[in-house]
């Protein structure tokens, strides 16, 4: 009898687990506990993740910021009723520290497989691979990776006791270890594809995504890939098959071996999560998700003004009232001379009064402050990059490519306060940033100024490679939606006037 292997697979759900909107305050497919009433499991069935977990939702949030008022862990119960197996870890779930991180992991029935992270303490139970034989007979050899550079975007404090070793490397040893065991290996690599898929274009060669080096060099069978949050249909990438299912737990894969003459023969399909839940931990979890929306709808303060929602070109030609409100933020908790925002790839507003379900609405990310020395030629790349974000055709002035594919990157545009600075459109690529003065109309001149932004921009990430080379003068430890709402506690009713001018010329 021919053997077969099912592997359901989940990446970035990003504490979505109810399937609800939290944004909207209405019902919406999706969720942990949706799909583990979607999927059905026998003994010759894998269900995976590849991590990610922890970050993301206003529930995720809520929790680990009052864990010890509950007694279940929402992440790993959704995980457990869902009959995970085996998973491995994000970069976001290093955000919250060690012991965040070693709670979510006893919670768990899953086995925590990440090769390239070293537990200083021992007291999380991860294990670098395991194989898993199937009622079949079939031996499964599972890895798990987590992309390296968290080693650059994690506040140190969090990695204290831990040690995130290359990631490639890892992957070498760990099938090194296991070829000789399976029948099929398979690597849980959180991190993505560092190629256009279609035409073999490099899109970066900053190590942080290495899944086409890893199924050019290493022999996987299988490679479950994340991080981009791009949903990506099955095919063979190099020596390995390889695929990645969208982020946020609207949708997972299904991938399929049937044995044959010829070896294993490789199918897989991304499918749409439905709204239908699996009852007994949706009742455990319910106090929890009734306390934190009675939480999202409670008034923080006041807007002297209404802001509508803002579509996304208009706001990077006009500015943005809501990027004002952040980076009047940043500046006011750091006392910077400049500061820079992003905002998500979706249009946003602000209503008054204003609610945590409107900021967090808002302000999507889990994001942390950073304060950088910087000079005048670091803000002129910096600009530079921003001023890629636009491109004129006979239409008009329409939103780069370089923004849009190989996914929708809006949210690597930056609005920045402190500075007046006129682009001009019309010049080539990279010598747009036409005038540059601080608000007063005086040159910057030679001087060093201090940069307020978010860890992730601190990085370089996003395009802004010059900015992960200056000196660090502070790091902040709480995240930006819980700043935002202080300050609008604070300084009720907030009026958005954030210092400087920006002029856009086409």
């Amino acid at each position: 009898m021919k053997r077969s292997l099912k592997i359901i697979f989940t990446s970035d759900t990003h504490g979505h687990i109810f399937p609800v909107d939290y944004a909207a305050k209405a019902p919406a497919p999706g969720g942990l506990l949706a799909l583990a009433a979607q999927v059905s499991k026998d003994g010759n069935t894998l269900i995976l993740d590849g991590g990610d977990s922890l970050q993301g939702t206003p529930l995720s949030q809520y929790y680990i910021e009052n864990s010890g008022k509950f007694p279940l862990h929402p992440v790993a119960e959704s995980f457990n009723a869902l009959g995970l197996d085996y998973y491995t870890l994000g970069n976001h779930d290093f955000n919250f520290g060690y012991n965040t991180l070693r709670d979510y992991i006893r919670g768990m029935n899953a086995a925590c497989l990440c090769a390239n992270v070293l537990d200083l303490e021992g007291e999380l139970e991860l294990r670098p691979w395991a194989v898993h034989e199937l009622e079949n007979g079939l031996r499964i050899g599972i890895t798990g990776i987590v992309t390296d550079y968290v080693n650059i975007w994690e506040q140190p404090q969090n990695l204290e006791k831990l040690r995130v070793t290359d990631a490639f490397q890892a992957a070498r040893d760990a099938l090194e270890s296991m070829k000789n065991q399976c029948d099929i290996s398979v690597c849980i690599y959180h991190g993505g594809f560092e190629e256009d898929l279609q035409t073999g274009r490099l899109l970066s060669d900053s190590g942080e995504n290495i899944a086409c080096r890893i199924a050019r060099e290493l022999d996987f069978d299988i490679l479950l890939t994340g991080h981009q949050h791009m949903a990506v249909e099955g095919r063979q990438v190099y020596g390995s098959y390889a695929l990645q299912p969208p982020a946020n737990a609207w949708a997972y894969a299904e991938l399929s071996a049937e044995e044959g003459e010829a070896g294993f023969e490789l199918s897989s399909r991304l499918l749409p999560i439905g709204r239908e839940h699996s009852s007994q931990p949706w009742e455990k979890l319910l106090p929890l998700e009734q306390t934190v929306q009675h939480w999202l709808d409670k008034p923080i303060g006041l807007l002297e003004k209404d802001v509508a929602p803002e579509a996304k070109l208009e706001a990077a030609l006009r500015g943005s009232r809501v990027a004002d409100l952040f980076n009047q933020v940043q500046l006011d908790a750091t006392g910077a001379d400049f500061s820079c925002t992003s905002l998500g790839n979706e249009p946003v507003g602000l209503s008054s009064p204003v609610t945590m379900r409107g900021v967090t609405a808002a302000y999507l990310f889990a994001n942390t402050l950073v304060v950088l020395e910087v000079t005048e030629e670091v803000i002129r790349r910096c600009l530079e990059r921003c001023a890629e974000y636009f491109s004129l055709s006979q239409k008009g002035i329409e939103i780069s490519r370089t923004f849009l594919l190989p996914k929708v990157e809006h949210y690597n545009y930056d609005f920045y306060a402190g500075l007046n600075y006129t682009l001009d459109l019309r010049r080539p690529v990279g010598e747009r940033v036409v005038e540059l003065s601080l608000p007063d109309g005086s040159p910057l001149g030679d001087k060093k100024y201090r940069l307020c932004t978010s860890n992730y921009r601190a990085t370089g990430t996003g395009g802004y490679e010059v900015l992960r080379t200056c000196p660090v003068l502070w790091r902040g430890g709480i995240e930006m939606p819980d700043l935002t709402a202080r300050y609008i506690q604070k300084y009720s009713p907030v009026k958005l006037d954030c210092p400087g001018h920006m002029k856009i010329l086409y």
